[in-house]
Parts: structure tokens; C-alpha cells; sequence
């Protein structure tokens, strides 16, 4: 069975490549062991953002007093609350399906191993069948890295998989790790009533967003009752007890439940790779601009590279390949994909940022404002705070864009294009943007 591409594994990256060849005439196979959307849309991305939009109801009800309307006293049903994220999971997968079909891709659902590659295409088994491909994507995507914490392996900790199927809300839960995934699940739970206590090795948390409005937020939810533990890190773990140490200093916290949110890693182990011989970059596959390998006919996608595990940019890494594979010659570029963290209150931001110019000695200057510069910004967020921060070259180009408040995740996307339309802030301030909304702090900033 002959192919132009095969595609292993359906998360982003590969579904969406799928979708691009068969739509383009070329003859496409898809493999997955094991849902269609990876782990972005069945345990990542959608559903933590699905419950995360149940926290922010709950919080909105609760703060409706603010806006003079009496909600009694609002409750929530977790098992109610996991039910619909299980219900927007399979809608969506449902979709995924749906979009192969329509594009002529043959999806096999197995785990594929790439058996060998030479002058007549790779040779991929699965399910007891062989399939050849003149062309092949990997985008396998990454796993959770798991501390070598004594101790941890003892104890039901949680990860992200385990996390969005609790039950019942802890009454207290210990994160190690303050990236992303740790501050996301913080917000949820602390929202639901939860004590949490954040651990972080950093001197900050969310490590590669704009440091200065990390702290932002991190004062935020401060606020809320989530305890902070900067530039420590945990060294036992026995129960419900967890030693942390700081400087040198050992404490003992008390918490039910453990979750672990130290990070991902390439998923490279398991289909073969060692067949291939691909020359590897720190953890991921080395890529060149076109996502191809060191076998010019073998690319990938993802977090399989190691380079930017976001689904957005797997995107249009996907986009990419499918386009050089056709005769293309668009580049990847990442100098424009945009970092979301989808608290309450959200925090964004695209470009560079402060701490990679002073790095590189790259002069700027800093525009930052209030989002209560923004009256609709105002109308919605009583007693809300926020800012926009805009770094811009010397000769007026755009660099970065960074913002804490609602709905920053939206907001960003018109500083997204700024940046990788190379415009000057001077086009953009001349822009019109519709009033009132919150998207007009951008023209605010660049005009303060």
C-alpha cells in the first residue's frame, strides 16, 4: 500500500497536515494509537480550558453582586463540571473525524513503527500490515518529565491526565512546578475553594512569559489565598508531607493531594525512530526551517522537536510541510506565535520580551498601560486590573507585546500579526479599532 505521506500521530500537527494533503490530492495515511486531537484536545488545551471557563462562571456568578445582580449563593457540581468537558472533547473529536473524512485520509488507529527508509519511500508497519510513503511526518508529540523526587513514586500524585478527572476537589493541593500547566490548574482549583501552594525552582513563575507581569499575576493570585514558594524546590515527599528547601533551609508543608507539572519532553521513543538514524537536538528532533529532519523526505512537527510545544505553532509547522512537500517555499518562523495562560485574570503575549532584549543587548523602548485605560475594559471588570506592555525598536518596528487582563487571549492576536507583518508602531497607532473594547489599549499604549 502506497502513499505520498504518512503522517504518525493525530494531535494538532498531524491532523491538521492530514487534512491539507488530502485536500491537495496527495494520497494520505494518519496513524494513532490512540485518540484523534493528541493530547492537546483530549487532555491538554481544550479541556483544561473547558474547565477553566467553569471556574470563571462560578467566579463571575460569585462577584455579581459588583454589577447589581443577587445570585444567592452560588455552588458548583464537579462531576457535572468534568461531564461537559467529556462532552466537548468528543464534539470535537467527532469533528476531527469528520474533516479526515471529507479530506480522503485514511486514518489507521494502532501504533505505527517506522521500519526502514531508502530510495523507495519509508516503510511503516501497523496492525500487522506494511504501508510505504514517499514521504513521512512525525509529530508524536511529548510526555510528562516526572522529578526524581524520593518519595513521589510513592504516593497517587497527580499530573495533568489525573487532574482533569478528580472526582471530588482536594481541600488542599501541593503543585510542583509554576509553569503553565501548575498555574492554570491553580487557578481552577483555587476558584472551586481548594488551598493551594505553589513550589517553583525560579526566582518566578510562568518562566517564559514577560517576567514583570508574571509577578503581575502571581500577586493576583496571592490575593486569592494561593501560597507562593519562589526559588525552592521539593526534596521528599512522604504522605501528605512534602519538604521543600530554600537557601539551604528545609519546611515541611502539609497538603491531600500532590500534582507534578515540571514539564514535557519529546515523545521519541516507541515507533521506530531508532531505525532512522535522525539527528537529534537536545531532546527533540533537529529540523531545519521547512521541518525537515536530517532525511530530507522525513519531517516533523511538534513537540517532538522540542522547540516550541504550543498546539498553535504545531499548526503552522503542519502548514509548512505540507506546503514544501507541494512545491512551497514558505519558511517557519517563530518570532510571531503568541504565549497564552488562560487565568482569570488571562496574561498573554507575543514577540520578545523585556528579559530576551536586555539578553541579546537589543535596545527598546517600553510603552505600558492601565487596561482601565480602556472603557469598555472598565464597564465589565469592577474593581479589575490589568496592563499592556509594548516594547518597540529603534526604528519604530514592533518587538513584543505582553498583557495581563481580560481577554488578553483575544487581544493578542492583533499584536501577533503586527509583529510578523514587521509594522511599525506608528501603522498600527494609525489603525481603527472599533469603541468601546478592550483591544483599543493597544492604540492607548502606543499613543501614552
Amino acid at each position: 500500500m502506497n502513499y505520498d505521506i504518512a503522517i504518525v500521530g493525530g494531535g494538532p500537527a498531524g491532523y491538521t497536515a492530514a487534512g491539507l494533503a488530502g485536500q491537495n490530492g496527495l494520497k494520505t495515511i494518519l496513524f494513532e494509537k490512540n485518540a484523534l486531537g493528541g493530547v492537546c484536545l483530549n487532555e491538554g488545551c481544550v479541556p483544561t480550558k473547558t474547565l477553566l471557563y467553569s471556574a470563571k462562571v462560578l467566579q463571575t456568578v460569585k462577584d455579581a453582586g459588583k454589577y447589581g445582580v443577587d445570585c444567592g449563593n452560588p455552588a458548583f457540581d464537579l462531576s457535572k463540571i468534568i461531564q461537559r468537558k467529556n462532552k466537548v472533547i468528543r464534539k470535537l473529536n467527532a469533528g476531527i473525524r469528520t474533516k479526515m473524512q471529507e479530506a480522503n485520509v485514511e486514518v489507521i488507529a494502532g501504533e505505527a513503527q517506522i521500519t526502514s527508509s531508502d530510495e523507495n519511500g519509508v516503510c511503516i508497519t501497523c496492525n500487522e500490515q506494511t504501508f510505504l510513503a514517499q514521504h513521512v511526518l512525525i509529530c508524536t508529540g511529548s510526555e510528562n518529565i516526572l522529578p526524581p523526587i524520593p518519595g513521589l513514586s510513592e504516593i497517587e500524585f497527580l499530573t495533568s491526565r489525573e487532574a482533569l478527572n478528580l472526582k471530588e476537589t482536594p481541600q488542599s493541593l501541593l503543585i510542583i512546578g509554576g509553569g503553565v500547566i501548575g498555574i492554570e490548574f491553580a487557578s481552577f482549583y483555587n476558584t472551586l475553594g481548594t488551598k493551594v501552594i505553589i513550589v517553583e525552582m525560579l526566582d518566578e513563575i510562568l518562566g517564559g512569559m514577560d517576567k514583570e507581569l508574571s509577578g503581575m499575576l502571581r500577586n493576583e493570585y496571592a490575593k486569592k489565598g494561593i501560597e507562593f514558594h519562589l526559588n525552592t524546590k521539593v526534596i521528599l515527599v512522604n504522605g501528605d508531607t512534602i519538604t521543600i528547601e530554600k537557601d539551604g533551609e528545609k519546611t515541611a508543608l502539609q497538603a491531600e493531594k500532590v500534582f507534578v507539572s515540571t514539564g514535557r519532553r519529546p515523545n521519541t521513543q516507541g515507533f521506530g525512530l531508532e531505525n532512522l538514524h535522525l539527528e537529534m537536538l537536545r531532546s527533540g528532533l533537529k529540523v531545519n526551517e521547512y521541518m525537515q529532519t536530517s532525511i530530507p523526505n522525513i519531517y516533523a512537527c511538534g513537540d517532538v522537536t522540542g522547540f516550541s510545544l504550543l498546539a498553535h505553532a504545531a499548526v503552522r509547522e503542519a502548514e509548512v510541510v505540507i506546503g514544501h512537500i507541494l512545491g512551497g517555499s514558505e519558511k517557519m518562523s517563530y518570532n510571531a506565535i503568541p504565549g497564552v495562560v488562560y487565568t482569570n485574570p488571562e496574561i498573554a503575549g507575543v514577540g520578545a520580551t523585556e528579559e530576551s532584549l536586555q539578553a541579546q543587548h537589543i535596545p527598546y523602548t517600553k510603552k505600558m498601560l492601565p487596561l482601565s485605560y480602556s472603557g469598555r475594559f472598565v464597564a465589565e471588570n469592577e474593581m479589575g486590573s490589568g496592563v499592556c506592555k509594548i516594547l518597540i525598536a529603534e526604528d519604530d518596528t514592533i518587538l513584543g507585546v505582553h498583557i495581563l487582563g481580560n481577554p488578553a487571549s483575544e487581544i493578542i492576536v492583533i499584536a501577533g500579526i503586527a509583529i510578523a507583518k514587521g509594522m511599525k508602531a506608528k501603522e498600527l497607532q494609525s489603525m481603527v479599532f472599533p469603541h468601546p473594547t478592550v483591544g483599543e489599549i493597544i492604540k492607548e499604549t502606543l499613543q501614552s
